[in-house]
C-alpha cells in the first residue's frame, strides 16, 4: 500500500523516520487552531468561514431508506441502537446511535458479551429523526458486498515531480525543507506521499518553490489552495455546532475541502453548506440512502 502522510508543522520537529500523520480538521480531539478573525459575510459579500451559521436544515426521507452497506447493531441493555458512526474496537464493542423499532437480532450473526449483544447488518425502514423503524434486517453472513479497496492518503499534488539534484534529497534536508514549508508567508499545509513532498500554499507557488529548492533536490510539487488548515479547522467547528447530532464524522481528505457524513441528507444540508461556506468547500454525504 502506497504511504501517504500529511504534516502539519507540529510534527517538524520530529526526524522523518518519525514523521507522524497529524489530521488538522477531524471531529475528535481538540486540534483546533487559532484564526483571525474574518470580514464580515454581510460587507463583503462573501461566505463566512468563522462565527456561528444558523438554519441548517434537518431533513426526515417521506419513504423508505437503508444503510449503505453492513453497520454494526448494538444492545447494551437498553435496547437496540443503529451505529451509523465511529465503533470502538473492544470487546465488546462500544458505539450508539438512532433507536431501533422492530428490530430482532435472529439466530445469524450475532455476539454476546459482558451482557452485549451486537452483530453486523444491512438495515432497511423508515426514519422520523429520531427513531429508525426496520423493515428489514440482513446479517452481514447473508449480505452479499463488494469489497472496495482500502481508502489510501493523500496523492502528491502533481504527476511530474523530478529530482533535480540527488545529493539534497537525505532525510536532514527533508525535515529542513519542511521547516522552511511552515515558515513561507502563504504556506497552508505539507504531506509526503510516494516519496514527494507536496507543498500547498495560498499565494505565489513559484516563489514558494525556488524557497523549498534551496533545501531539497529530490520530487516536490508546490500547489494554490484557497484555504490554509487552521481556516478549514475553524469551518470544522463550526459544522459540528451547526449539525449537532445530525454529523456522524468530519474532518478533511483533501487539502483544500472538509468531507461529512450525516445521518440523512436529501441535498438540502449540502445546499446549505455551499450556501454558508462557499461551493465545495465541505462535502456531504449521507448515511441513509432511499431503498431502490
Amino acid at each position: 500500500m502506497t504511504s501517504s502522510r500529511r504534516l502539519s508543522p507540529a510534527a517538524l520537529a520530529l526526524s522523518v523516520t518519525a514523521l507522524a500523520l497529524l489530521t488538522a480538521c477531524g471531529t475528535e480531539g481538540d486540534g483546533a487552531g487559532a484564526v483571525d478573525q474574518a470580514v464580515d459575510p454581510a460587507a463583503s459579500g462573501e461566505p463566512s468561514s468563522t462565527g456561528s451559521p444558523t438554519g441548517a436544515p434537518t431533513p426526515v426521507p417521506d419513504g423508505t431508506v437503508r444503510t449503505q452497506g453492513l453497520v454494526t447493531v448494538l444492545d447494551s441493555g437498553d435496547g437496540p441502537e443503529l451505529c451509523l458512526g465511529a465503533v470502538a474496537e473492544s470487546y465488546p464493542p462500544q458505539c450508539g446511535g438512532p433507536a431501533l423499532e422492530g428490530f430482532e437480532f435472529g439466530d445469524v450473526g450475532a455476539e454476546k458479551a459482558a451482557g452485549v449483544t451486537w452483530g453486523q447488518y444491512n438495515v432497511t425502514g423508515t426514519w422520523d429523526g429520531t427513531t429508525f423503524t426496520v423493515t428489514e434486517s440482513i446479517p452481514a453472513a447473508l449480505y452479499d458486498t463488494i469489497l472496495e479497496p482500502g481508502a489510501g492518503g493523500l496523492e502528491p499534488a502533481c504527476d511530474d515531480a523530478t529530482v533535480v539534484d540527488a545529493d539534497k534529497a537525505s532525510p536532514e534536508d527533508l525535515d529542513a525543507t519542511l521547516a522552511a514549508a511552515s515558515a513561507l508567508p502563504s504556506y497552508a499545509t505539507s504531506w509526503l506521499s510516494e516519496g514527494i513532498i507536496s507543498v500547498a500554499v495560498t499565494d505565489d507557488p513559484d516563489g514558494a518553490e525556488a524557497e523549498l529548492r534551496k533545501t531539497w533536490g529530490g520530487r516536490l510539487c508546490v500547489t494554490t489552495v484557497e484555504r490554509t488548515d487552521a481556516e478549514l479547522n475553524a469551518v470544522n467547528q463550526e459544522l459540528q455546532v451547526a449539525l449537532g447530532d445530525q454529523l456522524l464524522s468530519s474532518g478533511s481528505t483533501s487539502p483544500d475541502s472538509l468531507d461529512a457524513t450525516v445521518v440523512f441528507d436529501d441535498g438540502s444540508i449540502q445546499d446549505w453548506a455551499d450556501a454558508t461556506w462557499g461551493d465545495g468547500l465541505v462535502r456531504v454525504s449521507s448515511a441513509l440512502e432511499p431503498a431502490e
